[in-house]
């Protein structure tokens, strides 16, 4: 349903550093950067799979709110890595990797605070 979505960030350098790290395990990295002279100003990073980017990374305009935004994960393992991998980035732990059963039997996720306060999640819908 979701083409992309843009996430405002408060320091556009750190929060590259942190999803480049955080979103490894996931297997998606930076898909395309749009450079200052492109965009007309800003500097915009779109991580994603096979040169589509799906989640973009966009300088903040002021004051925001915090949003949640989840990731496939292929498998548990993923979801383990994806937390381990976001903690070592600077994340904060909001909820270490396990079974969400009042969401549905096989809900496998992991919680994590990005720089910005951004709930990020990494989910395996699949059996373990």
């Amino acid at each position: 349903m979701i083409d992309h979505m843009s996430l405002p960030v408060s320091d556009y350098a750190r929060s590259k550093a942190f999803y480049l790290k955080a979103l490894a395990p996931l297997g998606y990295g930076i898909a395309m950067e749009v450079m200052p002279e492109q965009s007309g100003g800003a500097s915009y990073v779109g991580f994603g799979s096979d040169r589509k980017p799906y989640f973009w990374l966009a300088p903040s305009q002021g004051s925001q709110s915090h949003i949640h935004v989840a990731f496939v994960a292929k498998d548990r393992t993923a979801v383990d890595a994806f937390h381990r991998a976001a903690l070592a980035a600077g994340g904060k732990d909001n909820g270490a990797p396990g079974l969400r059963a009042h969401y549905h039997p096989n809900y496998y996720g992991a919680f994590v605070l990005d720089p910005d306060g951004h709930n990020v999640e990494a989910v395996c819908h699949m059996p373990g």
